[in-house]
């Protein structure tokens, strides 16, 4: 439904809605609709790998703006499968142990386990994004991030990782409506941090480092998509398909039965035939 990346992120449009031709109404409607589907795809997914040494598995990792919309991914796309077979890790700023090792250390312990969606709730690649923003590292290392990047996703893919990479693409004008909101509603006043508005000061320097980095890292093995994020209705029913897409691809079949399911079948009729008064 997406396009991927041409390499520029200035020839999308935020509020457009390449693939689908309907509004609102309709794309909430396709969302519940294909819930069914993604949730048996999690399932079967789940029941053919979990617990196995290896075997297949879905890593989604959420990058966006602030207020660009990945909470409401989290709640109405991820969330609308098995919670057993789903593992959300939201990266916030590093500690100092975190700080201590390689910028991948921290990221490690959080890929999937075979039968698993793993969904990066920002991720790895924030440590090329803020950082060249606010000049905490300098080209050279930057440079060094991108290569270790590839390869670390590279490293997943061949262990049976499908990765599907999601930049959520908000305008300006959007993100000013969208925290004017938050200001305004008692309600939503717990998702406000005022250095939201000094990040949003940078934005020009943030699309110049989106830009790059997914320049550099939209490789065959973990490709970009980027989603046009003002109609939230319509990055919910991008990010779906694109999940449903990455379930498909690897799909995953109900394992065979390791028992004989006949003779189970009368073992069970025995106990019924038998069973006590109440």
């Amino acid at each position: 439904m997406t396009p991927g990346w041409t390499g520029d992120i200035h020839e999308f449009d935020p509020s457009a809605t390449p693939g689908f031709s309907g509004g609102k109404k309709e794309g909430q409607e396709r969302l519940a609709e294909c819930e069914d589907a993604l949730s048996s795809l999690q399932e079967r997914l789940f029941a053919a790998h979990h617990g196995t040494a290896d075997g297949a598995r879905v890593l989604l990792v959420v990058q966006g703006m602030d207020t660009s919309g990945k909470g409401g991914i989290m709640r109405h796309v991820v969330g609308g499968v098995d919670p057993q077979g789903v593992g959300i890790t939201a990266f916030k700023a590093p500690t100092d142990e975190e700080k201590a090792h390689d910028f991948l250390w921290r990221i490690r312990p959080h890929v999937p386990a075979p039968g698993m969606i793993g969904v990066f709730d920002r991720s790895h690649y924030e440590d090329v994004l803020i950082h060249r923003v606010h000049g905490w590292a300098d080209e050279a290392e930057i440079e060094r991030r991108y290569a270790a990047i590839n390869a670390f996703e590279q490293e997943l893919a061949d262990s049976g990782v499908l990765i599907v990479k999601v930049m959520l693409l908000l305008s300006y004008a959007e993100q000013g409506e969208r925290l004017m909101e938050r200001l305004e509603r008692p309600d939503k006043h717990w998702k406000f941090n005022p250095g939201d508005i000094d990040e949003r000061a940078q934005w020009s320097a943030y699309m110049d480092a989106y830009s790059k980095a997914l320049s550099a890292t939209s490789t065959e093995a973990a490709p970009w998509f980027v989603v046009p994020a003002d109609r939230k209705w319509y990055a919910r029913i991008a990010v779906q398909d694109l999940l449903q897409q990455a379930l498909r691809t690897i799909d995953p079949q109900w394992p065979a039965a390791d028992f004989d399911v006949a003779e189970q079948k009368e073992r069970l009729r025995a106990t019924i035939a038998d069973a006590p008064a109440l």
